[in-house]
């Protein structure tokens, strides 16, 4: 790699961290914010915070990461215009491509890091979430509720045990859930034990009763049972819709899972475009770092003299480049909606690749700066030129001879 290249790749890597850095902690300050009232009220510590808030960062990072190298990349860029560096680099010989090899490489590191996050990285993350959210769903009972107190982990349902005996197994358990409409449900049981199977978490209650109404000026209906089990899922909002066996969305699948799906996932059933969808999002995702790069490069990455304004370039390159993203996430919509669109998740950054290619190699001929005037008399010409030549303007009839 030569002095120049090694010169662009550490300007545009070390900006591309400290954005990504800084665009992370930010994400992560917000996450942590919004999480901190959740696992506080279910008892559990900054430890169990941390984790939370970092397991759901890397989905994020791959999100941030091609917007963080496109800001980069047209920061190094633009300031290689203003200090007249790609002035003296275009005068020693040097074509764009010179500019291009080290900050494609960097793109290429970019994408195989999305790629790495999006193949491994978010669907470890969320699994690994969801193991953590079924712990402190298990905690809740057994370890947070205190007892002799009213504890209402969420809206409209409500927990009072009368103590908790050395063993941790509950005594004299209240559950009063009124979150379904027009419905109220009451648990009430002697005795009651938390016994964990696998990745579900059950409530197994003894000597109780419960009592239901469905209506509020009906007589409540009431249940003696000696044993009755409940899945804890029950009580939370986002609860496993498979009978007690964690049920995994399609974003917390690995790429196996979404190419060979339990066709008896309740997913899968109901929402089979999300598969396709997810499957062929993570698949196109690694394209975008390098799309980027090259809009940056057709934008700002030729040597300009410095009475022109680059930063109406800079500015349409970065709203082309955030239309693009846009664009992808409009498309892949349609693509849980439509088979027949999935192509177009590809087609649209390959297709800017290219577009940003040929403008690369038209920029890169040489050329006079124009006013708006000799713009306007080139865009025309040829329309001109099919005029009869006495109703041609004076200045077009004495060109045309």
């Amino acid at each position: 790699m030569k002095i120049i290249s090694r010169y662009l790749f550490r300007q545009a890597a070390g900006a591309v961290s400290l954005i990504l850095g800084s665009l992370s902690g930010i994400v992560w300050i917000g996450l942590a914010l919004k999480e901190l009232n959740v696992v506080t009220s279910e008892g559990q510590d900054a430890i169990m915070l941390i984790k939370i808030t970092s397991l759901a960062l890397p989905n994020l990072i791959a999100i941030i990461a091609p917007f963080a190298l496109l800001i980069a990349t047209m920061h190094t860029l633009n300031r290689l215009g203003s200090d007249s560096e790609l002035i003296v680099l275009t005068a020693s010989g040097s074509t764009t491509w010179t500019l291009a090899r080290p900050l494609l490489l960097l793109a290429l590191i970019v994408s195989l890091g999305v790629a790495y996050i999006n193949v491994i990285g978010q669907p470890w993350s969320f699994q690994k979430l969801r193991t953590y959210i079924t712990e402190m769903r298990a905690d809740l009972l057994s370890k947070v509720i205190q007892p002799g107190r009213f504890s209402s982990p969420e809206s409209d349902l409500t927990f009072h045990i009368r103590e908790r005996d050395g063993n941790g197994d509950l005594r004299g358990l209240l559950v009063d859930d009124r979150r379904k409409n027009k419905q109220n449900q009451a648990y009430l049981a002697e005795k009651a034990v938390i016994v964990k199977q696998g990745d579900a978490v059950y409530l197994m209650m003894s000597d109780g009763h419960i009592l239901r109404r469905n209506k509020p000026d009906e007589a409540a209906q009431i249940i003696v049972f000696d044993n009755y089990i409940v899945d804890l899922d029950d009580f939370d909002k986002q609860a496993s819709p498979n009978g007690g066996r964690i049920e995994y969305k399609p974003r917390e699948r690995y790429l196996s899972q979404l190419l060979h799906p339990d066709k008896n996932s309740f997913y899968f059933k109901n929402f089979p475009g999300q598969f396709r969808s997810e499957l062929h999002e993570r698949l196109s995702n690694p394209l975008y770092p390098i799309a980027f790069v090259m809009i940056a490069l057709a934008a700002v990455g030729q040597a300009r003299s410095t009475r022109e304004n680059r930063t109406e370039l800079l500015v349409m390159g970065f709203v082309g480049a955030v239309g693009l993203r846009l664009a992808g996430f409009a498309i892949n919509t349609l693509v849980a909606a439509k088979a027949i669109y999935t192509p177009l998740l590809y087609v649209l950054p390959l297709g800017a690749i290219l577009f940003s290619l040929i403008s690369i190699k038209r920029g890169a001929r040489p050329h006079r700066p124009m006013d708006v005037s000799s713009r306007l008399r080139e865009w025309f010409a040829p329309v001109l030129r099919r005029l009869p030549l006495r109703w041609r303007p004076q200045g077009a009839a004495s060109g045309a001879r």
